[in-house]
């Protein structure tokens, strides 16, 4: 029996990390509907990480206004853009907001699925229960927001363990103008994140940078946005040039032939670690994490490379939280009791298995 949904409208997730982790979604999606024209709606800073290869079209938010009433008068100029596109059969709303929910039916789509959460209930004609145990990943849940007329996936953490087509991020990301890697051997170190919570020291990955140069003679590139310029120049500093400063010379995506030629790549809990395991080679591409208060159960990276976490499970952990709410003496204690000793030897380990294999 063919299927009714011709035009399908999703509305992205908001931060880079969710939007790769929702690629089984998106995966699925373009494959239960082929022929379809399927629209993204998303944020302005995670635009460059639509994945243009299994969506038509990518319509951008605009930014939001000084005051309540000119964001919702930019919302609205928008869900009127998409209504003059013509009609929509579905929308998909991956995010929890109410503004999410509140596009899709300002944009008029038939039918509107999402998740029964923050008053979205009269908004939503498939309101789905999050039925969320503590250990669903968030790929399982964005993935089971899709139609019922979709095939179910039942182990969307498992989707780069099974026999799908490598990931294409020159077909993904055609717009980008990517960064060509080093002919040397090298390893990549991101150190930002946007949430205290997850920022390992600078101090520690300077100790872990040295360590890495005494036992591999390695060139460290550190890469990230223009936030992170300045903790690039600080590392650089602190490490007496073993490290080179590659932050902000052009978008994320910009960054995935690095990823995927590195050794290895260091990184906080962050969309830059999300996009390293995405952008990687089974077999021979490392991540390694430095946890802090974030559940691996539900966010930790995933893709085709091997992914390493190594984390502090103190007494509160994992809080989730984006500030660390414990008193002066256990401040970050998940994130300060990781030493760069450790880190060098996780990653050591790995790059041993890898060659011993």
């Amino acid at each position: 029996m063919p299927s009714t949904l011709n035009t399908i409208l999703v509305r992205s997730p908001n931060w880079i990390g969710d939007q790769i982790i929702a690629y089984p979604f998106f995966y699925h999606l373009r494959a239960a509907f082929p022929q379809a024209r399927i629209a993204a709606i998303c944020v302005p800073w995670v635009e460059a990480v639509q994945f243009r290869n299994l969506v038509d079209e990518v319509f951008v938010l605009p930014k939001a206004g000084k005051s309540f009433l000119a964001g919702a008068k930019n919302m609205e100029m928008l869900a009127r853009e998409l209504r003059s596109r013509g009609r929509w059969d579905l929308g998909i709303s991956l995010p929890n907001s109410f503004s999410s929910a509140w596009l899709l039916f300002r944009a008029g789509a038939k039918r509107r699925r999402g998740y029964f959460n923050d008053g979205r209930a009269l908004l939503l004609t498939e309101g789905l229960r999050l039925r969320d145990d503590g250990t669903s990943h968030r790929a399982q849940i964005f993935a089971d927001l899709l139609p019922k007329e979709a095939p179910s996936t039942n182990s969307a953490a498992e989707f780069w363990s099974r026999n799908v087509p490598p990931f294409d991020p020159a077909a993904a990301w055609p717009q980008t103008k990517t960064i060509e890697p080093p002919v040397e051997p090298f390893w990549i170190l991101a150190p930002g994140s946007m949430a205290e919570s997850r920022r390992w020291p600078a101090e520690n990955f300077a100790a872990t940078a040295r360590e890495i140069h005494s036992h591999t003679g390695w060139k460290g590139i550190v890469v990230g946005g223009p936030s992170e310029t300045l903790l690039a120049s600080k590392l650089v500093g602190l490490t007496g040039g073993i490290l080179s400063d590659w932050t902000a010379r052009g978008t994320v995506t910009s960054y995935w032939k690095l990823f995927n030629a590195a050794k290895f790549t260091l990184a906080n809990d962050s969309g830059l670690a999300h996009m390293a395991a995405h952008c990687g080679t089974p077999g021979r591409s490392l991540v390694q994490v430095v946890w802090g208060a974030g559940d691996p159960k539900r966010t930790r990276p995933l893709g085709p490379a091997q992914v390493k976490l190594l984390f502090n499970p103190v007494h509160c952990w994992p809080c989730e939280r984006n500030n660390c709410s414990q008193p002066p003496g256990r401040k970050l204690e998940c994130l300060l009791g990781i030493g760069p000793s450790a880190v060098w030897r996780e990653i050591a380990a790995a790059l041993q298995n890898q060659t011993a294999r």
